[in-house]
């Protein structure tokens, strides 16, 4: 299984490139970054950057780590002009960028923006054929498209990039996931070993009503994942102001932690990435990365 870190978009930029530089030379697999544009909370003031400006700095300055977006939000973002920007960031990034997407759904940036957040029923059959609008255009010379939300007409998009993969961040059971196996390369959800499981199952289930074999959907996860010491007196805090927020916590001793982590491949995940939102920046965060690096993930 493969390790990623995922930066906060909420610090300052040289804190983010901090991070993927240290990803970049210690051997994790990739670097993500979220598409949102305020926190997600009453309170909304203080910084969040731009996902894709974040991710094209990242590219230009890194050589070997994957870099991608977990996961632009179609609500705010026309399909079109989303497969032509992940072109030329591919492009910038030697190949290793990945397009993460997803329907959209912060309510509050929405609303303080004015962008209108569709029903949740809309918002799929909009994504969906927003997938279809993405994957025409990076896999095909022309693409006419004639939808309820999207039209195209003979619609280029040059230079194309060699084979860009298409990740959509979704959990719905009974329509997210028959999206994900339609249009995906790869797939993203939150979650525990056990709730992957799950999940899993449900997807194998869409994939064969169209006949896809869901082995060749790669399978990523994450949750708030953190190695503590038995004196740490805000680690009870941390994790339950991070329970509150209704993110899934893997915190504790290096073998409790290792004990939770093993399981993921077991339940078909590929990849799990740290957001290290909670771990703090500078050395805090660089020391909380390589406990989780040399103590947990190389002994899996």
């Amino acid at each position: 299984m493969d390790y990623s870190l995922w930066p906060s978009a909420a610090v300052p930029w040289s804190d983010v490139l901090a991070g993927a530089e240290y990803a970049e030379r210690t051997g994790w697999h990739g670097v993500w970054i979220a598409d949102h544009f305020m926190p997600n909370r009453d309170d909304v003031s203080g910084p969040v950057h731009e996902c894709l400006a974040l991710l094209t700095g990242i590219a230009a300055r890194t050589e070997r780590v994957r870099v991608g977006s977990m996961v632009l939000g179609n609500t705010y973002r026309h399909p079109a002009v989303v497969a032509k920007q992940a072109a030329t960031l591919d492009e910038i990034s030697g190949g290793r960028f990945v397009l993460g997407i997803g329907a959209g759904w912060q309510v509050n940036e929405h609303e303080a923006y004015g962008i209108e957040l569709p029903p949740v029923r809309e918002r799929l059959a909009r994504f969906d054929e927003a997938c279809r609008v993405v994957t025409g255009l990076l896999g095909q010379e022309r693409t006419t498209f004639d939808g309820d939300h999207y039209r195209l007409v003979d619609a280029p998009l040059e230079p194309k990039p060699a084979r860009l993969p298409v990740l959509i961040g979704a959990a719905g059971e009974e329509v997210a996931l028959g999206i994900v196996a339609r249009h995906a390369d790869e797939w993203n959800h939150w979650g525990l070993p056990e709730l992957a499981a799950h999940k899993g199952r449900v997807f194998a289930e869409h994939c064969a009503r169209i006949g896809r074999d869901p082995s060749t959907v790669r399978r990523s996860a994450q949750a708030m994942i953190e190695v503590v010491e038995p004196g740490d007196a805000g680690a009870r805090e941390r994790r339950q102001r991070l329970e509150a927020a209704g993110r899934p916590v893997v915190m504790g001793s290096a073998a409790e932690v290792l004990d939770v982590v093993a399981r993921y491949p077991a339940a078909g995940i590929d990849e799990l990435l740290v957001p290290d939102v909670a771990l703090g920046t500078g050395s805090r965060r660089e020391d909380a990365c390589e406990r989780l690096r040399t103590e947990v993930f190389a002994r899996i």
